[in-house]
């Protein structure tokens, strides 16, 4: 790994959060912009009066401009690469960091004590504390530390929002709550009801936040190296998850086309750390594969439905990576030809060079021309002939880019290759050299080291339900309704109280015997939520047979619930739909989002007959 005593001086930390201030300010403006433009929309379409519509299309065309020159300038924050590299001072490419989607605050205390009001039966005022909780979260993960930490609470909140969907979000209903977010990269804002579009915009976040992370890293080492291969591969894994579970997302920023080029850029930066990995071990191989794979992300980045949406310094970032890497793997094939090798040596160099040329060299058989220093030079100088060419477009391209131009250490990196290639040209040209340089074979994008994606593993974080009190989820649900409590006295009579129990949190009234002196106030299906003043919805079986032992002569007070249908509640399958909102806003069609590693016995929906070991007892 060649190395220098360049030094790359790094914005400060506050550099980092003034940026985000600048981000926020513009998203507001623009925010501004768009609600000034919709207002003037509705205007013109309303009115039939041709002074009014004059001025009215005038202010359009102004709000317009506005908006284009705000999205320019945010463009330019957002290719701010540099602000998320490392501070090492050996010479490391830059690579593309992401920065992460803003949201506006949310407030959930009223529409949450309502629902828990109506839906539950319970006072909302004494769920203050768990609903403060859970806005402090979200508050929180607004602005996560650029480290492990930080993923971590992305994650936590992530998780946070499978409870918070199974609780308060009916599927006939809505909670009447909007959630705002901003696009990556023109910060064009959108806004939903539909909870999959916080869901989504949060794991949005997690990929991001690990391309800050890999960015970061001092790739001069072999650890820095290995933590940036591990946070691009997470990045891909966490957007190319949100390709295959949400559909239709009302940013571009999460639309198929957006995520599939973000995961194919994360796993060329893996590619490109893997090669920077084998050059830092002296493991010097053609890199035909690294040039193959930018290549691929420059073609998705020219697509129609992300050419105008990408920022231009990245489609020439990647267009000079997939140049520079090109040139790279003719310099390394001229390297191992003019090394002379030893007999040993031959075999081994021949596969190599069967695999990894697209076809033969003319001339002579490859297993001569390896035998035969004077051949291996000629095609070592056709392959650094063409090096030189392809680090020249690298730099013709780079020199497009007014925001690459600023990046020093770029330019740094392509003009030390060029002139390396150069000097080594040079080295191998002969004053008595008669012949024409041949063209150089291209180079076959093979490797074995073809890099994977590592998927999100929401299950290394563990959470607790905040909202815990309400009861088991088995029974206490947004998707199930049940009707009010009632709440029967009890007497014990000879054969007891004349009904069976069953199962566990909360405990079922499995069946009532007739003419017993349970058969006016309980049905088979109730579920048992207090015994005495008690709270069980929680409890065990055997805490609630002895809470009912210990009863005196003055009898039992129960509280009991029945589910709407008393048969219970139909069983749902492990994969849990959500939607995008449409246009319309009408009950959705779509999305299909898989979540069956988080469900546990506990959420699923029927009555729990089969799942309880306990056997049927009689009190």
């Amino acid at each position: 790994h060649e190395t220098g005593g360049y030094r790359h001086l790094l914005f400060p930390e506050t550099q980092r959060s003034k940026l985000q201030h600048r981000r926020a300010r513009i998203n507001q403006q623009i925010n501004k912009e768009m609600r000034m433009r919709a207002g003037a929309e509705n205007l013109f379409r309303a009115t039939s009066n041709h002074k009014v519509k004059e001025t009215v299309a005038l202010e359009l065309s102004y709000v317009n401009s506005n908006l284009q020159l705000l999205k320019e300038e945010l463009e330019e924050l957002n290719s701010s690469m540099d602000v998320y590299q490392n501070d090492s001072e050996s010479i490391s490419v830059p690579m593309i960091p992401l920065g992460l989607k803003e949201t506006k605050e949310l407030d959930l205390l009223v529409p949450l004590k309502d629902l828990i009001s109506e839906h539950y039966g319970e006072e909302g005022i004494l769920f203050e504390k768990e609903i403060k909780e859970f806005m402090e979260l979200r508050q929180a993960m607004r602005t996560p530390s650029r480290n492990e930490a930080g993923l971590e609470l992305l994650m936590e909140y992530y998780n946070q929002l499978y409870f918070l969907d199974s609780r308060f979000f009916p599927p006939t209903k809505s909670l009447g709550v909007f959630f705002h977010w901003y696009d990556s990269l023109t910060g064009v804002p959108s806004h939903q009801r539909a909870l999959a579009f916080e869901k989504g915009s949060v794991l949005f976040n997690i990929g991001a936040l690990h391309t800050q992370i890999g960015a970061r890293q001092d790739r001069a080492s072999l650890p820095g190296l290995n933590q940036a291969i591990d946070a691009f591969q997470k990045a891909a894994g966490a957007f190319n998850y949100l390709k295959e579970n949400f559909s239709n997302a009302p940013s571009l920023d999460m639309s198929a086309a957006s995520l599939n080029m973000l995961v194919r850029l994360m796993v060329a930066q893996v590619q490109e750390c893997v090669f920077e990995k084998m050059t830092l071990l002296r493991a010097h191989t053609p890199q035909e594969r690294t040039a193959y794979v930018y290549s691929l992300v420059h073609q998705t980045m020219t697509q129609a439905h992300v050419k105008d949406y990408v920022p231009f310094s990245w489609t020439t970032m990647v267009h000079v990576k997939s140049e520079h890497f090109k040139a790279l793997s003719h310099y390394f094939a001229a390297i191992a030809l003019c090394d002379s090798a030893s007999d040993a040596e031959l075999p081994e160099q021949e596969k190599a060079f069967i695999q990894f040329h697209v076809t033969m060299p003319e001339g002579p058989s490859l297993r001569v021309l390896l035998q035969d220093p004077e051949e291996r030079r000629k095609l070592g100088k056709a392959h650094l002939k063409k090096a030189i060419m392809k680090h020249e477009e690298a730099m013709r391209i780079h020199g497009l880019c007014k925001i690459l131009r600023k990046m020093d250490i770029l330019q740094e990196v392509l003009s030390f290759a060029h002139k390396r290639s150069l000097s080594k040209y040079s080295e191998i040209d002969h004053e008595e050299d008669f012949f024409e340089t041949g063209d150089a074979p291209d180079i076959h994008p093979k490797t074995h080291q073809k890099p994977e994606i590592k998927s999100p593993n929401f299950s290394q974080v563990k959470v607790t339900d905040l909202f815990h009190r309400l009861g088991p989820l088995s029974v206490f649900s947004a998707k199930n309704k049940w009707y009010p409590a009632r709440r029967v006295h009890l007497m014990r009579g000879e054969n007891g109280f004349g009904f069976t129990l069953r199962g566990d949190s909360p405990v079922l009234i499995a069946g009532v015997i007739p003419g017993g002196c349970a058969e006016a106030g309980l049905k088979e299906g109730d579920y048992i939520i207090s015994v005495n003043g008690k709270d069980c919805k929680w409890s065990k079986h055997a805490e609630v047979v002895q809470l009912l032992k210990s009863t005196g002569e003055e009898g039992v007070e129960i509280d009991v619930i029945t589910l709407q249908g008393s048969e219970g509640p139909k069983a749902v399958s492990h994969i849990l739909g959500l939607r995008w909102e449409t246009a319309e806003d009408v009950p959705h069609t779509l999305l299909v989002w898989s979540k069956k590693s988080k469900r546990s016995k506990k959420s699923t929906y029927g009555i729990p007959f089969t799942a309880v070991g306990d056997n049927e007892a009689m009190y």
